[in-house]
């Protein structure tokens, strides 16, 4: 039998990453013949251990924070998606030796929402808290949807602003600071979905989120996951959300159209993600 194609997911930490998991779950159910591990690299050691394992053979990369942003400037192509989310999670190696960056987070998100969790945010109020790399690689594909309302609400109103004027192009986002969502004049109202997109969850604690972005009507989604309930999904249900889940979900769905980029066979996310926690 010939040698496995060789593929890994790259962060700092990485000890936490479900991705090897997944993708060799993938490969037994498609039958492809690949290989996939988890590689930790400090950002002072990134461009020398991509270099490295390209090198060695390998065929296509994940990655995870902190290095989305980080690993553009090593690319020698971008995919459209990819560029609108100002940050690359998946790296392939074309037939030409080059490297082009791709970012499945949006299209992983928006499958889970819609195929799994049965949601037709066409017709939604969307609230995404957060305005970084993670806010960036969603909104974009969630403006494409153009839902009733989709408003980006940051810590700093000024990076809100930067993504809503950014994204404009693509569909109509609005910026909030999280003290203008308890501001009666702002007209904030009532959202049917609210996505955590903050790196709170990572560090175990909660943003200063107010309280009046979640009913009984709201189903919570933290794009974070964890084998415990993270600390917004404790703190959605201690507010009373309708639902509150983890992103397990798009944790596969984004996986999955990796191996697709990779292999050029869509894998069946049905068994995977009944293996994970909800």
């Amino acid at each position: 039998m010939s040698e496995p194609d060789k593929y890994a997911v790259i962060g700092h930490p990485i000890n936490h990453s479900k991705s090897p998991v997944i993708h060799k779950l993938f490969g037994e159910q498609t039958g492809e013949n690949i290989s996939y591990e988890a590689i930790d690299l400090p950002t002072e050691e990134l461009h020398a251990g991509i270099t490295r394992f390209i090198a060695l053979g390998g065929r296509g990369l994940n990655v995870t924070v902190p290095h989305k942003q980080d690993v553009i400037e090593l690319m020698d192509s971008m995919t459209l998606r990819a560029e609108v989310a100002g940050a690359v999670n998946t790296i392939t190696k074309l037939e030409d030796g080059s490297l082009q960056g791709d970012n499945t987070d949006g299209i992983g998100l928006v499958t889970d929402l819609t195929a799994n969790l049965g949601l037709d945010i066409e017709n939604m109020r969307i609230l995404v808290l957060g305005a970084g790399g993670a806010a960036r690689g969603i909104l974009a594909s969630l403006a494409e949807i153009r839902p009733d309302e989709l408003m980006c609400a940051n810590r700093r109103l000024e990076r809100a602003l930067e993504i809503r004027d950014e994204l404009a192009d693509i569909g109509r986002i609005s910026a909030r600071s999280f003290e203008e969502l308890t501001d009666e004049e702002a007209e904030v109202g009532v959202f049917d979905l609210v996505i955590n997109a903050t790196s709170a969850g990572l560090e175990g604690n909660v943003a200063p989120f107010p309280e009046n972005i979640v009913t009984a009507e709201t189903l919570c989604y933290d794009l974070s996951y964890s084998m415990r309930e993270t600390p917004f999904v404790t703190w959605a249900k201690e507010h009373g959300c309708k639902q509150a889940v983890q992103g397990w979900g798009m944790l596969v769905e984004q996986a999955a159209e990796s191996f697709y980029i990779w292999r050029d066979i869509r894998p069946d996310t049905t068994d995977v993600r009944a293996k994970l926690p909800t």
